[in-house]
């Protein structure tokens, strides 16, 4: 682990992810990979076990707000979708051009990911809200339900999107049929 960091996981404890592409540049720019992203996200969610609470992906960045995983840590979940990401993103991309675009490069994200622990009601509200009204913020659109790569519609209006929010069930235990 970089010198400095630290991650507090094993609490139980949700947490606010930012992942920022690469210097910050509009790397989730297009339609297609902002759902590109949410499709390898809702994926992960499923591989790894772990609740979605609240998204949104910006133009040059993401933000998510989960529960722990019961399979791995964030940082191993976070590891696998930016990497999945890449590789289709890259490969795609090999395909079209041959230029010196970070893409070209192979650059994607940044190295690291900001990660902070919520564990109050409060804080988990206040993330969410500051999530959802992002887009706003930023000028891409006027209402948060006009942004599709959110979870807003999910909240506001019990729309499935394509990541599932809220889903517990996936933190059910596995049973196994008894070898009697």
């Amino acid at each position: 682990m970089p010198r400095g960091l630290k991650r507090y996981y094993g609490a139980h404890d949700l947490h606010f992810i930012t992942c920022s592409c690469y210097r910050r540049l509009p790397l989730l720019g297009t339609a297609n990979r902002r759902d590109l992203l949410l499709e390898l996200l809702e994926e992960v969610r499923q591989r790894h076990r772990f609740v979605v609470l609240g998204y949104v992906v910006m133009p040059e960045h993401f933000h998510l707000l989960i529960s722990e995983s019961q399979e791995t840590t964030p940082s191993i979940a976070m590891q696998v979708l930016k990497q999945r990401f890449a590789h289709q993103v890259l490969s795609q991309s090999r395909m079209v051009q041959r230029s010196a675009s970070p893409l070209a490069a192979g650059e994607i994200w940044q190295r690291r990911f900001y990660d902070f622990n919520v564990w109050t009601e409060r804080k988990r509200i206040e993330k969410l809200r500051y999530m959802h009204r992002n887009p706003v913020k930023r000028g891409l659109v006027i209402q948060p339900e006009q942004w599709a790569w959110s979870s807003f519609r999910a909240y506001a209006f019990g729309e499935a999107g394509p990541v599932r929010v809220n889903d517990c069930q996936v933190l059910e235990l596995k049973v196994r049929p008894s070898a009697a």
